[in-house]
């Protein structure tokens, strides 16, 4: 297992090197595998190790990032939100490498996240104190870790028709579970999100990334895809 942080900066500087510090203080040994990818931010971030030419968006990110992270050899990506920071203990890098590499005793683990302290859309993601980890049908994706080996295995990104990326994350690691992945989340390593915290300050951004993956997920599980997630919500496994 070679893994990768890849924290995606848009916005403000300060919120994206608030969680790069985490990572680095707090796990000083695997500061050279995290890397802070700048999608063309208005505030550049310095020591990014890239600047994007053009906003390509969470999803455009996320693909690029994929590809660019497997070109060099990593095994697993984990693709994080600025707007996140954690709240549990460090390090993050190591509990998190030996938790994906516990966790496959179990089987392949396609993909695996945090928890978060709130989650208003996705409630198998909130942080249970009374488990260590759950087995769930879908993550959402403020920070997941994906296999590189298991997105190769779905044939990569499902990203028609949805240029932002939002329902990206959902139907990714569903297709995951669908296909024997195990997917998981971690409720010893916890995040607190600030949801939205960039796109709220582009006008018009949030409707038009809310439609676009309404009709992605629209076609991919139906029209009533919101009361079919709400209904995958309960763990399959807890630990």
């Amino acid at each position: 297992m070679r893994l990768a942080v890849c924290i995606l900066h848009y916005g403000k500087a300060e919120m994206t090197r608030a969680l790069h510090t985490q990572f680095a203080n707090g796990d000083p040994g695997h500061a050279d595998a995290v890397f802070v990818l700048d999608n063309a931010s208005p505030e550049p971030y310095p020591g990014a190790f890239e600047r994007l030419p053009e906003n390509i968006y969470w999803g455009g990110a996320l693909a690029y990032a994929v590809r660019r992270f497997g070109d060099l050899g990593y095994t697993h990506l984990w693709f994080c939100n600025n707007d996140a920071v954690f709240v549990s203990a460090p390090p993050y890098f190591t509990r998190a490498a030996l938790r994906i590499r516990w966790l496959e005793k179990r089987g392949g683990v396609g993909l695996y996240s945090p928890s978060v302290t709130a989650n208003p859309y996705h409630a198998q993601m909130t942080t249970d104190p009374r488990a260590e980890c759950t087995r769930v049908r879908y993550i959402d994706g403020i920070a997941p870790v994906i296999n590189l080996a298991c997105l190769d295995a779905l044939g990569g990104l499902d990203m028609d028709g949805n240029p932002y990326g939002y329902g990206l994350d959902v139907w990714l690691s569903r297709r995951a579970e669908q296909a024997g992945w195990n997917v998981w989340v971690d409720h010893a390593l916890v995040l607190r999100h600030t949801y939205h915290a960039t796109a709220k300050g582009v006008p018009g951004f949030l409707d038009e990334a809310s439609r676009a993956e309404s009709l992605y997920l629209s076609a991919r599980m139906g029209e009533d895809w919101r009361a079919r997630l709400a209904a995958m919500q309960e763990p399959l496994e807890t630990l």
